[in-house]
């Protein structure tokens, strides 16, 4: 019995893949790298900064009792409307940042989805064991996170959502999930 090769037939709904040709090629080693355009926020030499973030308050005095004094900001300014305190600047009480806090108005939605307070500090877990001793709730107990930073979520008054948060050297890194890798791997490395 006589052995017949089968021949692959070759499949005419494929077609083979075409490198592109040499002078292609050239071309794309050869991309000319040309300066990114200067920013708006760097023309002239001057640098944006953010001055203050603004939080809308149902009850301006109510949100002082708790930036203030429980936070521990500093008042800068404050304007009253027939006694009451409808707007007031706050300086953070290690640094420069500020926020202002601002009477809403009437049947203004207060929910700032999306949008989240940092407040940063190296002893995370003592300043949220002080909060609870004044009888403020925490939403979520310090803890690290995957990034490398270790945080606490909270509530101000008006549902305004808030981070207490320490990331130390890791701040201002691009990304910090190495950074974290190792924490967790030198954490259950001292468990063992």
């Amino acid at each position: 019995m006589a052995r017949m090769s089968a021949k692959r037939k070759s499949n005419p709904r494929k077609k083979a893949k075409k490198s592109p040709p040499r002078k292609a090629k050239k071309a794309l080693r050869q991309v000319k790298k040309v300066p990114a355009p200067r920013r708006a926020a760097e023309v002239g030499g001057e640098k944006l900064t953010l001055n203050h973030a603004m939080v809308y308050a149902a009850d301006v005095r109510r949100a002082l009792g708790f930036y203030r004094d429980l936070l521990g900001f500093k008042l800068v300014d404050e304007f009253r409307h027939e006694g009451i305190p409808v707007y007031a600047r706050l300086r953070a009480p290690g640094g420069d940042g500020t926020i202002a806090l601002h009477l809403a108005g009437p049947g203004t939605p207060l929910a700032s989805d999306g949008v989240r307070l940092y407040f940063e500090i190296r002893e995370v877990d003592d300043f949220c064991r002080k909060l609870q001793g004044k009888g403020f709730y925490i939403t979520q107990m310090p803890r690290m996170m995957p990034w490398g930073w270790r945080h606490a979520y909270l509530n101000d008054p008006d549902g305004h959502e808030i981070s207490i948060y320490w990331a130390g050297e890791n701040r201002m890194k691009k990304t910090v999930m190495r950074a974290a890798k190792e924490v967790e791997q030198a954490a259950s490395a001292k468990g063992r």
